[in-house]
């Protein structure tokens, strides 16, 4: 990569080191390192809570999901909005107003010590699977940009990750969130610039040849368990999800708690409801455009250049029968496409195209090659080979301008830190909240606890790049985090509905929880084709009936009691 990109990278990362450092100047105790001393600003907090999700996972792996099955995605995300309203008129102000660091503080108070600890344990493993893959996003970046094994990659990333983390606080992290925030939308529109510039026919018509391969394709109606993106799955299965992530996971109440009052932490919220689908949708809508501009412009047949290269070295002749079965494909694929466009340009109905029809069939060859050419890296490598984490990567280093991969690569760096200093500072949080004040020292001064995060801060980082090394071959990053996070949401979920419903007892939360999270298992494992999307509405579903069961006879709910 040329030194001006570095010079780019190098800057950029300087500036989100210096500038977060600067802000931890004057920490002095847990509620400052943790929470900011509840003084954030709501349109902080909610760029914030935004650049969270729109980490380096977002940009690589949310695009190459664009680039291989299209738009359908979006229908993740339609129940964020929904969840966003609940959330401000039912849990916000309940944790807001209880004074609490960690969310599951407010379930003690509602409950009992074991129904807080074994929450805030799920919570804890769940989150600091989903950090590892967080970190996994840039390492693959790295790994696909130098060669380099996957391991010093994540080292690489996680190690200056940790150290930033230990050293910060949340309010570090928070005004790093806002810089980054405006580094990705600016790199996103850079990449959209670039890409229409140098497609080769009208936009119009290129739209109309993916939307021939359904990569247009938004809404699915279909009622089917089995099929992950459909509206059905994101209004029902989105919304528990995103009421669980949002209203009960600590790395997101954190940022609201930190806010200087609830009509602040409920604005910041609405942030999200009002802008995450239109921001979601334009990084869908960039894979897609990157799909096409492969389509006028010879693709590589495998992403991932070390699965690409090992298979060469290791099957030669497999790989030259594939290669030329491919650039075959390929060939018929852009002729085709380019007929097509002239075809529409001439006014041909859409529904009466041969050559889109010929489009279709080509780009159905394309797929094949690549299936068998995935098998192949898969076998030589002993590797699961779903390359589409490598898409976007090798379009922006192949294909973009001097400076603009420098552009990209520094928000991929700077996302990943970020988002994985966020999580970091929300399980050291729990860590020490939870469970060392809770169960192992309840008193003790400032600088023991202070001392305490961070040790718990580095333990965690640790574990994440363990991870890391698992998640970068899992497939899809986005989706990963999502599986990880649904096999616990909604149990978690589950559990604060039971503590704003009258007359529920510790006895039925505790056992419902257990219940929950045993139905999630059996379903994930017992039956796979279930869409993980519905694991949260099982989740919660179990744990709020058989909790409500239990409960039956029991008195009135206590009020939270301030500390």
């Amino acid at each position: 990569m040329h030194w001006i990109n570095w010079a780019i990278v190098a800057v950029y990362l300087t500036i989100v080191v210096f500038d977060g450092l600067r802000r931890t100047r004057g920490t002095t105790n847990i509620e400052g390192y943790f929470l900011a001393n509840r003084s954030l600003p709501w349109w902080a907090v909610g760029l914030s809570v935004m650049a969270t999700q729109l980490s380096a996972i977002t940009l690589i792996g949310t695009t190459g999901q664009g680039a291989t099955d299209g738009l359908r995605f979006i229908q993740f995300y339609f129940g964020l909005p929904i969840a966003m309203v609940i959330l401000g008129v039912t849990i916000v102000p309940f944790l807001h107003g209880a004074k609490v660091f960690t969310a599951y503080e407010f379930l003690e108070k509602r409950f009992d010590a074991k129904t807080r600890s074994l929450t805030s344990f799920l919570f804890l493993l769940s989150r600091g699977m989903s950090c590892g893959t967080i970190m996994a996003a840039p390492s693959v970046v790295l790994s696909a940009i130098f060669g380099w094994d996957i391991t010093w990659c994540v080292a690489l990333i996680g190690i200056p990750t940790v150290i930033y983390t230990v050293l910060g606080g949340v309010q570090a992290v928070t005004w790093a969130d806002v810089k980054q925030m405006f580094v990705i939308v600016g790199a996103l529109t850079a990449i959209v610039v670039v890409l229409i510039m140098r497609m080769p026919v009208p936009l119009d018509n290129a739209l109309e040849i993916a939307g021939a391969t359904g990569r247009l394709r938004v809404f699915d109606f279909s009622f089917n368990l089995s099929e992950t993106y459909t509206f059905w799955s994101g209004i029902l299965g989105g919304t528990f999800l995103m009421l669980s992530y949002f209203g009960t996971d600590q790395s997101q109440v954190q940022r609201y708690l930190a806010a200087k009052s609830v009509s602040e932490a409920r604005s910041s919220l609405l942030m999200s409801a009002y802008w995450k689908i239109p921001l979601q949708a334009l990084i869908l809508l960039i894979g897609v455009l990157v799909f096409l501009f492969y389509t006028f412009t010879p693709a590589p047949m495998l992403y991932n250049p070390q699965h690409s290269a090992q298979v060469q070295q290791k099957e030669p002749a497999t790989f030259a029968a594939l290669e030329e079965r491919y650039s075959s494909a390929i060939a018929k694929r852009e002729l085709a496409a380019r007929r097509a466009s002239a075809e529409l340009s001439d006014g041909v109905d859409m529904t009466s195209s041969s050559a889109l029809f010929d489009f279709r069939s080509a780009d159905s060859s394309v797929n094949v090659v690549r299936k068998d050419a995935l098998a192949a890296a898969g076998r030589v490598t002993g590797e699961a080979s779903r390359d589409v984490n490598y898409i976007i990567p090798r379009f922006v280093l192949d294909h973009l301008p001097l400076g603009f991969a420098g552009v990209f690569l520094a928000a991929v760096l700077a996302a990943a830190m970020s988002s994985i200093a966020a999580e970091l500072n929300s399980l050291s949080t729990a860590t020490v909240v939870d469970f060392y004040q809770r169960w192992f020292r309840k008193e003790g001064s400032d600088a023991h606890f202070l001392f305490v995060s961070k040790t718990a801060t580095a333990i965690w980082g640790v574990f994440a790049c363990v991870v890391a090394v698992y998640a970068a071959n899992l497939g899809s990053l986005i989706e990963v985090v999502n599986r990880f996070g649904s096999f616990f949401y909604g149990s978690i979920l589950g559990v604060f509905i039971l503590a704003m419903l009258p007359r529920t007892k510790a006895l039925g939360a505790f056992v419902g929880l257990l219940s929950g999270m045993a139905a999630v298992a059996a379903v994930s494992f017992g039956v796979p084709s279930v869409s993980f999307l519905w694991h949260n509405v099982i989740g919660a579903v179990v744990v709020v009936a058989v909790g409500t069961v239990l409960s039956v006879g029991g008195g009135r709910m206590e009020e939270p009691r301030t500390p």
